[in-house]
């Protein structure tokens, strides 16, 4: 049998791109968490190759990746992409509260920010407020504990049970390498956004969100559509005016949108999803397709990417974003054969990839996630592999200037 596209390609390609990787690391000393180890090798199999990429932490302190968006917009999907890069199946700290909603793994821990509700879910009704108002958040707690954590110290984190509403005995979580915060109000309080080595906002349209509403729980769930619009609704306001603002400050927006391909569409199955990148970012740079700061539409060819209706299109150019400089990456359709991603990977710069065709792979990886054959998929692939890259030039720069000092 032959092998798949992506391995084929990538054959020709791994061994002069993994080279680039040694110089970043030398210099690695006893302020090391832990050992440098080699950062890729190259196994040969036959006329293949492929390149497992170890991550280093050359620094003590703990790199912090916040990532906001509502609920039911696909941050546990995300999460699960992001953090596989880095190694380790998450999963609750070990021996503690089953409803816990942290998840350890290798070198990561996530914690969700709904740990810091100041009520629980029978306070907020007494005190007639939503789950999203800020006063119904202990952000001093927050702040406090995210900055103890960001410094190596462990914290005794609350736990919010979503099964009973109501704010369990603490836990005691150890400062990882790379902390993720996720949840509704990452970005809100300064103190807390000021700790942020990369802030992620994940922004699902209105229309997208209640199709997939529409589709979960009436097909699922049995609710009526006049339940759905009444939920949908009595959180709208709060989410205007604490949540949505909050993708100004975002270093990458993913925004997901109806297709442009199917006119009058509305069962959002087909999805535009956009990759907003600000600009002058410190330890980031835009992904682009083909020529960087160029404006580019791209039908992809149907020989190379096989795609049934409504077909695929890529679009890529500058932009602004509430004022600010951005790229823009977009994808608007879904593929139908995962390998052939590698065509559309082959175009592609600047992905902060590690060897040719891992983007393709870590997809392959994950196939059965929602989002695997659109956008969405794709471009939170691309973050992960982005947040990878801001995680080393922290922790190699702090080891810089501690070797200096």
């Amino acid at each position: 049998m032959p092998a798949p596209a992506y391995a084929r390609t990538s054959a020709m390609n791994t061994t002069s791109k993994a080279v680039r990787l040694g110089g970043a690391f030398k210099g690695a000393s006893s302020f090391t968490r832990v050992h440098p180890k080699l950062v890729a090798s190259v196994h040969r199999s036959g006329s293949q190759a492929s390149v497992r990429p170890a991550v280093v932490q050359v620094s003590n302190r703990t790199v912090v990746i916040g990532l906001a968006a509502d609920s039911g917009c696909g941050k546990s999907t995300f999460m699960r992409r992001m953090t596989s890069i880095f190694g380790g199946d998450p999963k609750p700290p070990k021996g503690g509260n089953p409803d816990s909603n942290s998840l350890i793994s290798d070198m990561t821990t996530v914690i969700c920010l709904d740990d810091y509700h100041s009520l629980d879910r029978y306070g907020r009704k007494d005190a007639g407020v939503t789950a999203l108002a800020p006063e119904a958040q202990n952000f001093d707690l927050m702040y406090d504990q995210v900055k103890a954590l960001r410094e190596g110290k462990p914290v005794d984190k609350p736990i919010y049970n979503h099964v009973t509403g109501i704010l369990d005995p603490a836990e005691t979580i150890e400062a990882p390498n790379i902390l993720v915060i996720e949840g509704l109000h990452p970005f809100f309080d300064e103190r807390v956004r000021d700790l942020l080595d990369f802030k992620i906002y994940l922004d699902i349209s209105d229309d997208v969100k209640f199709a997939w509403k529409i589709q979960r729980d009436m097909a699922e769930r049995g609710h009526s559509l006049q339940s759905i619009k009444a939920s949908i609704e009595a959180r709208k306001p709060d989410f205007d005016a604490y949540i949505d603002p909050q993708k100004q400050v975002a270093d990458v927006v993913i925004q997901v949108l109806p297709t442009q391909l199917i006119p009058d569409d509305n069962e959002g199955k087909v999805l535009r999803v956009r990759m907003i990148q600000k600009e002058g970012v410190k330890n980031f740079t835009p992904v682009y397709l083909y020529d960087e700061g160029s404006t580019i539409s791209w039908i992809p060819c149907g020989r190379k990417l096989t795609c049934s209706y409504p077909g695929i299109k890529f679009f890529y150019g500058p932009d602004t974003y509430y004022g600010q400089e951005v790229s823009v990456l977009e994808m608007d359709g879904q593929f139908d054969k995962l390998d052939e991603l590698i065509y559309v990977e082959s175009h592609l710069s600047n992905t902060s990839a590690k060897y040719y065709g891992e983007i393709t792979q870590q997809m392959l990886k994950h196939a059965e996630f929602p989002g695997s054959n659109n956008g969405t998929g794709l471009f939170q692939t691309l973050v992960g592999l982005k947040v990878r890259e801001v995680y080393e030039k922290v922790t190699s720069a702090e080891s810089a200037s501690a070797v200096a000092s």
